[in-house]
């Protein structure tokens, strides 16, 4: 099906996409469809939405990330900027993936509507390049504190090319460690 709200591409990593957002302008403003399951569907996001998240985030050059759940609670998720600008980085974790530990950034902002569709095992993780950046995501799973996993962002086997200096990162985050030689992936 096609939906002219929509304009999905691949984002060079398999699964991965990026949905330009169509506006419908006219002299009041906007309206922007920020979800059609029929249409994510199709893209790749195969099971319906579970959870709706906000975040802001106050300070520019902030890392959030890189976050995922374990299998059998692995999610999918559709991630939008309201307010601001970010760098979103998605790392492929699948267990035999034909882009395995590769990793793929995109700006996303207020003025671009570009959004990301992050398929289950990949990791998800983003630095606000302006101070104020609200987010919303859209989850296919609930969160499961005794699934949760992270990556280091600074992990030099993922080399992630960050456009700023990491100005803040949580304790959280700052505890991950960075992967093992040996490390194989997800299963899923």
């Amino acid at each position: 099906m096609t939906d002219s709200r929509f304009e999905i591409r691949d984002a060079g990593l398999a699964g991965l996409k990026v949905i330009q957002r169509v506006l419908l302008e006219d002299r009041r403003g906007f309206l922007s469809r920020l979800f059609c399951a029929e249409t994510f569907h199709a893209a790749g996001f195969t099971p319906s939405i579970n959870q709706i998240t906000h975040t802001c985030t106050r300070r520019s050059g902030t890392v959030r990330g890189l976050h995922f759940q374990n299998p059998p609670h692995a999610e999918a998720k559709v991630v939008s900027v309201l307010r601001g600008r970010i760098f979103d980085v998605a790392v492929d974790l699948r267990w035999g993936s034909p882009t395995f530990l590769q990793w793929r950034g995109e700006i996303l902002s207020e003025a671009n509507h570009l959004s990301l569709l992050i398929p289950g095992g990949f990791a998800h993780g983003f630095q606000t390049l302006e101070d104020d950046c609200e987010l919303l995501y859209f989850h296919s799973a609930p969160h499961r504190p005794e699934a949760e996993g992270g990556l280091h962002p600074s992990d030099p086997r993922l080399a992630i090319a960050w456009p700023l200096d990491i100005a803040e990162l949580s304790d959280r985050d700052k505890g991950h460690a960075f992967l093992a030689p040996d490390y194989l992936g997800l299963p899923l």
